[in-house]
């Protein structure tokens, strides 16, 4: 396992909104077999204090990000393909359909950048359009 910087940003986009958020934290990546996995703790920064978050990424074909502790969901995100995933709130957990346009994965020994495009749905009402841009550098020792 390697220490490695992190610097998340996410865009949201839905019918009246347009928002963007920024994180960068340290955290760790390792390889599992064909799988990239990425492990941070959530600050009050994400909002999700107490809680940790994987990521692991499958080459351009699948990515989950699950998050555990004081806040849990599990996101399953699969090219071409819709999944309904468990997703915590502040006011409760609630049931989202996550339908991937586009995984690309550029993540190497030496770190990289990890790129998804998403829409999300909740009872099947367009809720918005996500995408999530991860570049990670690994810490010099």
């Amino acid at each position: 396992m390697e220490q490695v910087n992190l610097k998340l940003r996410s865009v949201l986009d839905s019918d009246d909104d347009h928002s963007e958020t920024e994180l960068m934290t340290e955290g760790t990546m390792a390889k599992d077999g064909d799988m990239w996995v990425i492990t941070y703790e959530d600050s009050d920064a994400t909002g999700f204090e107490g809680s940790t978050t994987t990521i692991k990424a499958d080459g351009d074909r699948l990515v989950s990000i699950e998050r555990t502790g004081t806040a849990s969901s599990n996101l399953v995100i699969e090219t071409g393909k819709k999944h309904f995933c468990l997703y915590g709130t502040p006011y409760g957990d609630i049931t989202v359909g996550i339908f991937t346009h586009t995984i690309n994965n550029k993540l190497s020994e030496k770190g990289g950048k990890l790129y998804l495009k998403y829409t999300i749905d909740v009872n099947s009402a367009y809720m918005s359009d996500n995408e999530i841009y991860l570049d990670i550098e690994k810490i010099k020792s």
